[in-house]
């Protein structure tokens, strides 16, 4: 982690409370209004915050959305069983569900002691230099021989699971301008056990939580020039942020379109992070994603399965319309006079100027009840280097090992009431929205270096405004 002495960072602490009074004609928007997901919003503040349906959505389209839930929530089976609708499971496989993964529709979390990581899954790759042009295009990664572009941790009877995902972590302490220690949890991921024959020595890992799912329709519904064109990859102004689209095959187009969807931006739309999640997390096929994550050589084919697809198309469409579908809740305690300082300390340090809060959807070519929505999603959407302390060195298209995508921070501060194990970033090692701050480098060096020479009261507000969110 860089360091900055006492003098450089009591100047930045100087700079920036001064820029709280003076600035504030330039800052980017403050909330004024609790309906972050539009007109859609809703509030619900409980365990069950992230799995309401669009609160301006026609009674019409309840039952798809229930339809849909219920095909998310519950379990998969093995083929071949009387749960027609719902068999083929595997053979390899990381979950027999959707919200396996998104839990109660929140996030997932890191395994704790014995337990199997089920929520954070290991994807796999090998360097590009030597992959196939037609396969790099497409899927955007280098797949390992026998073992594909995803560790499956679990398989049906008869199959045999890739290997064991073991995580262990060690305490990296951070100390803050007036004297205040965060320790940081330091993730170290280990393969244990492979089953399909050794893995190559220049393998390429990314540990990934499942995100929350609330707000997918809306995000879809943002313009892709409006996206494209907050996009600044030669950081042309001069502000050290130099945020990029990643650029990704549509398998429903065939074609190379805006990337919106994952940690990486590797997905185009709703539907493809769905169909792709069912072939990769629970070994499913579908007439938009016909093979799954298995590969020739672990003969996956002599096994049972479901039918051919094993997700038809009217059940993708319902899952689909269901991840498209999930309100926003709304924004608590914007009048709390310290809520409101933390918003004016978040424009301040510079955190929006990739957490972009405001975006608006577009007002024709998409459902009525996601058109012309004000949103305040706290996401530009685009990737930008985070450093070497989060960088998984694994490329996916366009966007590089030290790339992510800004997470949308809408509803973050119910990520813990809807899921208590819930981390935060990629692969929930911060057990805090502090360590999550104190974990961003690359272009947000600055802006946490503005985080630790901050007074206590002003971190404090900052926290609160994002739990407020």
């Amino acid at each position: 982690m860089i360091r900055f002495s006492c003098t450089t960072t009591s100047l930045i602490a100087v700079a920036l409370l001064a820029s709280l009074s003076s600035q504030a004609n330039a800052a980017p928007p403050i909330q004024s209004t609790p309906d972050s997901g539009g007109q859609g919003s809703v509030a619900q503040f409980d365990h069950n915050a992230y799995s309401l349906p669009l609160g301006n959505m026609a009674m019409t389209k309840r039952l798809d959305f229930s339809v849909g839930n219920s095909f998310f929530r519950n379990p998969w089976v093995e083929a071949p069983a009387s749960t027609a609708a719902r068999d083929g499971l595997g053979p390899l496989l990381n979950t027999n569900s959707c919200q396996g993964c998104h839990i109660k529709d929140g996030r997932g979390h890191p395994p704790s002691g014995d337990e199997r990581a089920v929520s954070l899954f290991l994807r796999l790759s090998l360097p590009s230099e030597d992959a196939d042009p037609e396969t790099l295009s497409r899927m955007g990664v280098n797949p390992v021989p026998n073992y594909g572009g995803q560790l499956q941790t679990a398989a049906i009877t008869g199959s045999e699971a890739e290997a064991e995902l073991q995580i262990s972590y060690s305490e990296r302490e951070v100390t803050l301008d007036d004297g205040e220690v965060v320790s940081l949890r330091v993730p170290d991921y280990h393969i244990a056990n492979p089953a399909y024959g050794p893995l190559p020595e220049n393998l390429l890992t990314s540990p990934r939580v499942a995100p929350p799912m609330i707000g997918l329709g809306l995000l879809e519904a943002i313009p892709a020039a409006a996206i494209e064109a907050a996009a600044d990859p030669d950081d042309t102004d001069g502000d050290g942020i130099s945020g990029r689209t990643n650029q990704v095959w549509d398998q429903r187009r065939e074609e190379t379109v805006l990337g919106r969807f994952g940690w990486k931006a590797g997905k185009p739309t709703i539907e493809q992070q769905s169909l792709g999640a069912f072939a990769g997390d629970m070994g499913l096929t579908s007439n938009l994603v016909p093979n799954t994550d298995c590969m020739p050589s672990q003969k996956c084919d002599a096994l049972p399965n479901g039918g051919t697809p094993e997700v038809s198309d009217k059940i993708a469409d319902f899952v689909t319309f269901y991840a498209s579908s999930l309100a926003v809740p709304k924004r608590r305690d914007l009048n709390d006079p310290a809520v409101r300082a933390g918003a004016e300390t978040f424009n301040a340090l510079g955190c929006a100027a990739c957490h972009t809060p405001r975006q608006q959807t577009a007002k024709d070519g998409v459902r009525q009840a996601l058109a012309g929505q004000t949103l305040w999603p706290y996401s530009d959407l685009l990737l930008h280097d985070m450093g070497e302390g989060l960088a998984d060195g694994r490329p996916e298209f366009e966007a590089t090992g030290r790339e992510w995508r800004t997470p949308p921070l809408w509803g973050i501060g119910l990520a813990q009431s809807v899921n208590p194990q819930a981390g935060f970033l990629h692969d929930g090692r911060a057990r805090t929205l502090e360590e999550a701050i104190l974990w961003h480098a690359g272009e947000a060096e600055t802006a946490t270096a503005g985080y630790r020479a901050l007074p206590q009261t002003r971190r404090d507000a900052l926290i609160r405004f994002l739990e407020s969110l």
